[in-house]
């Protein structure tokens, strides 16, 4: 039986699920305020880690383990965009940090597809990680202005017509 991996893998749910939330709750605060680019960042990561609780959830039916579908965390009620860019950066490299840790651990269970798994994950994790690093540098360097360029975007959007339509 492989108990250890699937509290692991139970584990690893728990965290994508409180992720899911915490980014839709980061997308629906850009996207009302405007800022479509990162608005746009937030949902696609989360629509990702809905994946990753499927490939999880797959693999622990599979150990004939329960799929304990339980948010480890509550949302935070974040509205600073540099705040938000901060906490996304910093739940990814926990969860990079933590998947390499639980890799070994199945490993050492006799589990390598279960170790597997958690090394694809602290990839796409690290690639997360590096989404929002970089986001934040470019608030750093650019500033507010930064912000008030993509809010000017949608601006521009919103104020043309859709071919074939009149004002």
């Amino acid at each position: 039986m492989h108990t250890k991996s699937i509290e692991l893998l139970n584990k690893a749910v728990a965290d994508e699920l409180s992720a899911v939330h915490q980014y839709m709750y980061f997308h629906f605060h850009c996207d009302d305020e405007g800022y479509d680019l990162l608005a746009n960042l937030f949902k696609r990561t989360a629509i990702q880690e809905m994946l990753h609780i499927e490939r999880l959830a797959d693999r622990i039916l599979f150990l004939k383990g329960e799929v304990e579908m339980h948010a480890s965390s509550e949302v935070r009620k974040i509205h600073r965009v540099e705040d938000m860019l901060k906490i996304a950066a910093q739940m990814e490299d926990e969860s990079a940090k933590e998947y390499n840790l639980w890799a070994n651990e199945c490993s050492a269970n006799a589990d390598s597809v279960s170790k597997q798994l958690f090394e694809s994950l602290v990839s796409e994790e690290e690639v997360h990680f590096d989404q929002y690093d970089n986001e934040l540098e470019n608030l750093k360097k650019f500033g507010d202005n930064y912000l008030a360029l993509q809010s000017i975007e949608r601006s521009k959007v919103i104020g043309v017509p859709a071919a074939g339509t009149q004002n």
